[in-house]
């Protein structure tokens, strides 16, 4: 499991209560943008759903 790591899409097989990600790791890509400035402009490709 990563530590300290949240998320709160409750609709991910990897989120568990008070919003902690489960997954062993977390792969997270630009989205649209080559270089992001912000966690709006990525995606994260861990997302499985439930």
């Amino acid at each position: 499991m990563a530590k300290d790591v949240l998320c709160e899409v409750n609709s991910c097989r990897h989120w568990a209560n008070e919003n902690h990600c489960t997954a062993e790791s977390i792969f997270i890509v630009n989205n649209q943008i080559k270089q992001a400035h912000s966690s709006a402009e990525t995606d994260c490709k861990t997302f499985k759903s439930k």
